[in-house]
């Protein structure tokens, strides 16, 4: 496999894992018991976490390194604001709060990515 189709197969890897965090992030909350902080709560996620692939798709087709950059900058911060959201869902059945910690944990797993991509620029 030659390099541009090794990068393309990562961009889309990485696209396909920011859209698999928001899809999976809109599933576990309309699991969540329905109360007006988790109601606000889920606003918030539910943005940030469609914000990260939104952005990341945007860096993908920038004009530039710095467009490139800025971009990846957005979805690293989504991504912690991703997490920060999810946390904020504490009272909650246990089988959710098992599925809450693998979303905070992707998310985190997304951030050290972006900031990866970030540190190589």
């Amino acid at each position: 496999m030659n390099k541009p189709q090794e990068h393309k197969q990562y961009k889309n890897d990485l696209e396909e894992r920011t859209r698999l965090l928001a899809l999976n992030v809109r599933r576990f909350i309309k699991k969540l018991p329905r109360d007006i902080v988790n109601n606000e709560d889920a606003k918030q996620v539910v943005r940030s976490s469609g914000y990260v692939g939104a952005n990341y798709i945007e860096a993908n087709e920038s004009l530039s390194k710095k467009d490139f950059g800025m971009r990846v900058k957005i979805c690293r911060k989504e991504a912690k604001e991703t997490r920060y959201w999810l946390q904020m869902f504490e009272q909650i059945p246990e089988e959710l709060g098992v599925e809450r910690d693998g979303l905070i944990r992707e998310s985190i797993e997304l951030l050290k990515i972006f900031s990866s991509i970030l540190s190589k620029l």
